[in-house]
């Protein structure tokens, strides 16, 4: 079985199973296949072979609209998968408990082996019963966290985030977030440019940071106020000029304090914090398409010098440059 990281480096089609139950909502189903069905390679390849199974073998699963869906596998899906992915069923997920998984779906986990697992929404109440969070992180929809922090005490429940990255077990938030966390798997696997040509073919913003607020308490912004996004466009073109707090609000006609306050509204986010982030996703985009060296890069994306894009890298993307780089492009060693 090749792993993510064999798949990232081009030996071979990363396959996906999709776990699904009776209750099983339909979009998160259908974004999964959507997005890693739509990554390519160089080429043009698929990159992944996603597959829909159940616990209790092929046939028709109830989902929580009025029509059921086909699952054309079974459980012997899932041992043949790099990645394992299980979606909520609003009939079942609540009701799991440390003592309550059904011997189905424990068994199917159990034949998962050493595949990466990953949870959308309710999801990570499976993964709980079946003890694979134990001693982790995690998350689920911002509705469930209270339950499910009571139903599994020895879980470290994240309430506020997008989505959590354990590793070899991943978590998500809701519906929505389930894309973020899709993205999130696809870049780690085969970089940024992959994971943002799925994004603008699925037309969804290419990257929203795992540690984003889930709940915002106005998604929507009042239609009578200024919006900051005029701000954020203009920002995303000029990363690599010095961007103030005031130099962003002033583009945008407000008070540093007002647009501090709305940024946050409609982004779930500091200025700041969004920035850097625009700032590691550039740094990412010209790591894999460019022989730039870390200063230049650093310059080019507005970090000023390599010691600080080094430092914002690390601890946004986990790695180096020069590390990203090598796994990612396979280019001689990047000239610090």
């Amino acid at each position: 079985m090749t792993s993510a990281g064999e798949a990232a480096e081009g030996t071979g089609t990363h396959r996906v199973a999709v776990l699904v139950r009776d209750g099983v909502l339909p979009m998160e189903l259908g974004l999964v296949h959507q997005l890693f069905g739509g990554a390519r390679g160089p080429a043009g390849e698929r990159l992944y072979e996603v597959r829909t199974c159940a616990a209790t073998g092929p046939g028709q699963i109830r989902t929580d609209a009025d029509f059921p869906i086909g699952a054309p596998h079974g459980p012997e899906a899932l041992a043949g998968a790099d990645t394992v992915i299980v979606p909520a069923s609003h009939e079942e997920d609540e009701s799991l408990t440390p003592d309550g998984l059904p011997p189905s779906l424990a068994r199917a986990l159990e034949s998962a082996g050493t595949a990466r697992l990953a949870s959308i929404c309710t999801g990570a109440f499976v993964l709980a019963a079946a003890g694979l969070l134990d001693g982790r992180r995690a998350t689920t929809h911002w509705l469930s966290t209270d339950r499910f922090a009571r139903t599994f005490p020895s879980v470290t429940v994240d309430p506020d985030v997008l989505y959590v990255d354990e590793g070899a077990v991943l978590t998500s938030a809701g519906e929505a977030a389930g894309v973020d966390l899709c993205l999130h798997m696809i870049r780690r696997d085969h970089g940024a440019a992959v994971a943002a040509d799925v994004a603008r073919r699925t037309v969804v913003p290419p990257h929203r940071e795992g540690g984003q607020a889930q709940y915002i308490r106005r998604p929507v912004p009042d239609p009578h106020l200024t919006s900051t996004g005029a701000a954020r466009s203009w920002a995303e073109e000029h990363l690599a000029d010095p961007l103030t707090l005031r130099r962003l609000a002033d583009r945008a006609s407000m008070s540093v304090r007002t647009f501090s306050r709305r940024f946050r509204e409609e982004t779930g986010l500091t200025p700041m914090q969004w920035l850097t982030q625009r700032r590691v996703d550039r740094a990412r985009e010209l790591l894999e398409s460019t022989d730039h060296t870390v200063d230049r890069v650093a310059t080019e994306v507005g970090f000023g010098t390599g010691a600080s894009l080094r430092a914002h890298f690390v601890a946004g993307v986990g790695v180096s440059p020069a590390t990203y780089r090598a796994t990612f492009r396979g280019a001689a060693p990047l000239r610090e």
